[in-house]
């Protein structure tokens, strides 16, 4: 009785004779075949022309949207050369559809915010971001999460609704970036030649721009130390270089010039201390 169901259920869905029907498939799995390669080739030559004219992030998207347009055409020209009837598959895909998106509403909300996220292009493939403590770089934007990749190599998915609920910081939007060092000296050192010695360190690393110009401010006269922020600029690829680098080189410079990078130190005064007096006697 099941099997006799379920052909009649086949029979009304594939409108073909049964002599036809194996003929039809292996037509409709060659258009499939086709339009998969054809699509493909679309993308390919499409990507290739437009690759100067469009960011990462636009080509990304043409590209995806070209590819499954184009197959879900010859999609449905395979379905009806197989004989399927395409207003009853349709039908049955949006009765499918709704019910999903009731069931979904998360999904639908990622939805949403991916399509305000591509709008309005905050950020793109290959820019660097950090989303709640999490720094990476930019594989993909989906209509449902992005794809990051850290620089420990790890694959990260952050959900579209997230990014729209937290602040997101690009990393590498602009061409340059600012690289805040602070640097410690006791109270002994003498200001004017600390910030000489570190203006010098910055005018010898070719990583270093020239304007904006480096600075040293003093930060804060704290209790064990002169806090100095030493601000440099240098292009945003270089960031983690000249981060590493700069900071050997003002220890080396430091050294050579004697200037003291002190420890935490702490001083209690418990008030006026009476002297401790001591007396000898002689032991018969």
């Amino acid at each position: 009785m099941a099997s006799n169901k379920q052909e009649s259920f086949l029979d009304q869905m594939i409108n073909l004779p049964v002599s036809d029907k194996v003929e039809g498939f292996i037509i409709g799995a060659l258009v499939l075949l086709t339009g998969y390669l054809i699509a493909q080739l679309v993308t390919t030559t499409f990507v290739k022309t437009m690759s100067q004219r469009l960011s990462a992030h636009q080509l990304l998207v043409w590209r995806r949207g070209i590819f499954y347009f184009l197959l879900g055409l010859f999609s449905m020209s395979a379905l009806h050369e197989m004989g399927f009837k395409l207003s009853v598959l349709l039908g049955a895909a949006g009765i499918f559809t709704v019910a999903i998106g009731f069931a979904s509403q998360t999904s639908a909300s990622n939805l949403i915010s991916g399509l305000f996220l591509i709008g309005e292009g905050s950020f793109m493939v290959g820019d660097t971001i950090e989303v709640n403590g999490t720094i990476g770089e930019v594989l993909s934007i989906d209509l449902l999460s992005i794809k990051l990749r850290t620089a420990d190599n790890i694959y990260v998915r952050i959900p579209n609704e997230q990014l729209i609920k937290s602040e997101v910081s690009n990393l590498t939007r602009f061409a340059i970036r600012r690289v805040p060092i602070m640097v410690n000296i006791s109270y002994q050192q003498d200001i004017s030649k600390v910030r000489q010695v570190l203006l010098t360190i910055a005018d010898k690393n070719p990583l270093v721009l020239d304007e904006p110009k480096p600075q040293v401010v003093v930060q804060d006269l704290a209790s064990s130390s002169i806090n100095l922020m030493f601000n440099i600029w240098t292009r945003k690829e270089n960031f983690l270089d000249i981060r590493d680098t700069i900071q050997e080189s003002i220890k080396n410079a430091f050294d050579e010039h004697n200037i003291d990078i002190p420890f935490p130190q702490i001083t209690v005064n418990s008030g006026v201390i009476a002297p401790l007096v001591v007396s000898m006697k002689n032991q018969a």
